[in-house]
């Protein structure tokens, strides 16, 4: 969430981020001012009737001892007390819009950001590693995946419907070595902390990163009284394990990494890579999460990518490394790298991971803060995500760039010793 004071102290800033994000904020930005307005003229108001309340006591006192009737004194104060609540009442009421205001306006991007509208407007950072020239024609996953005998849509589509998967065999044995595969990796020699988290969410957990309320379309929501959604990724419950709290500035930066399943709608792609596992309802991965200080963040952002790539160098697949434009970046993100690794079958680089800095965006709605030192004032943490990696989507470029004319798969060296030493799969 934005800073309610900046975006009053420096509308024009503000005003100018969120155009190069693509939007028109002119209408928000006039109500969240109207009712900053409301709320400062009230405020003084409201105090003042507070000190008024509270030296009333020594103002019955001293009637009292001067024998004088306090009867008027109490009226007074009954009539205050009613004025309090009313006009307390109307100061929540003012907030409350004005935050929800807030809540569903994204994040400004940082100034390192290129202005742009699309995909289009990204800009390559680097790209690494050669896209593998066959000589034969190059099948696409799911039609790998069918003639192993490891990938079935049509039994997923029997048991929960369309945009689901079911791995088996040496599918579902190459997905969990690539699940521990990154786990090793980023714990042994990225030093973060494995987590595993609950896989549903609450609506305040919800509201911290920013997918609440602005997205909820995109969410499964458990039916009943439950106050709980699947998680639609990790970045959900690790940022929310320091939710109001208050951290030792001398421990940052925290680094944590979870796999868990993650649940998404997909509302309005409806049409879009509806074939094969790369954009399902349900898919794998395999998250890194840090909590930073401002001065830090920045460098923790390299890092943080640096650490995503690492798994596609040890699995030597091509990729390269786009930074997003204003118009592309995700909601709560203020600078974003995509890394995108080679799909022979398409003849293009896909998205694997995106890793976002968010700067103080969900630590300000989360109320994650930090004291330098241990001591001191208490300020807002910088909050950093990023998958490390999608491991459906690595499934696929494992798949599909190693693939042999014979119709087996080659399998990674990173991940042989995951396999039992198991060099191939084999139909």
């Amino acid at each position: 969430m934005l800073d309610s004071a900046y975006v009053r102290d420096h509308v024009d800033v503000v005003r100018a981020g969120l155009k190069n994000r693509g939007l028109d904020p002119d209408k928000a930005l006039e109500e969240i001012a109207t009712l900053e307005t409301a709320r400062r003229r009230m405020i003084p108001e409201l105090e003042g009737l507070k000190r008024q309340q509270n030296t009333s006591g020594d103002e019955i006192a001293r009637a009292r001892r001067q024998g004088i009737d306090t009867t008027p004194v109490q009226e007074a104060n009954r009539l205050r007390a009613q004025q309090i609540k009313q006009l307390s009442v109307q100061v929540d009421a003012i907030e409350l819009k004005r935050n929800h205001a807030l809540l569903v306006l994204p994040n400004l991007p940082h100034a390192s950001v290129p202005v742009g509208s699309s995909a289009a407007d990204n800009v390559e950072v680097r790209r690494v590693g050669e896209p593998r020239v066959f000589d034969f024609e190059p099948l696409p996953h799911w039609d790998l995946g069918a003639a192993l005998g490891i990938l079935d849509f049509e039994r997923a589509t029997r048991i929960a419907g369309a945009r689901f998967s079911v791995l088996s065999g040496a599918g579902a044995r190459l997905s969990r070595a690539l699940i521990n595969f990154m786990l090793d990796l980023h714990t042994r020699e990225h030093q973060y902390r494995e987590v595993e988290p609950p896989f549903l969410a609450n609506t305040a957990s919800l509201t911290g990163t920013g997918n609440l309320p602005k997205f909820e379309g995109d969410l499964f929501k458990i039916a009943g009284e439950w106050d709980l959604y699947l998680v639609p990724t990790a970045e959900v419950p690790l940022t929310n394990l320091h939710r109001g709290e208050i951290l030792d500035g001398r421990e940052l930066p925290l680094r944590y990494t979870a796999y868990t399943p993650c649940f998404r709608s997909e509302a309005g792609s409806y049409g879009q890579d509806v074939r094969g596992l790369i954009r399902q309802h349900q898919f794998d991965k395999v998250e890194l999460v840090k909590f930073t200080t401002p001065e830090r963040s920045y460098d923790e952002l390299e890092a943080l990518t640096s650490n995503a790539e690492e798994v596609l160098k040890r699995l030597e697949l091509p990729y390269r490394t786009m930074l997003l434009c204003t118009g592309d970046m995700g909601f709560a993100s203020a600078k974003t790298y995509d890394i995108e690794v080679w799909l022979p079958s398409q003849k293009t680089y896909r998205e694997i991971s995106s890793c976002s800095n968010t700067e103080a965006f969900q630590a300000r709605r989360a109320n994650i803060k930090y004291r330098v030192g241990g001591t001191g004032k208490a300020e807002l943490v910088h909050t950093l995500n990023g998958s490390g990696l999608a491991v459906g989507r690595t499934l696929i470029a494992i798949l599909e760039n190693y693939q042999q004319k014979d119709g087996s798969v080659a399998i990674p060296t990173a991940l042989r010793p995951y396999m039992d030493g198991r060099d191939t799969i084999r139909p």
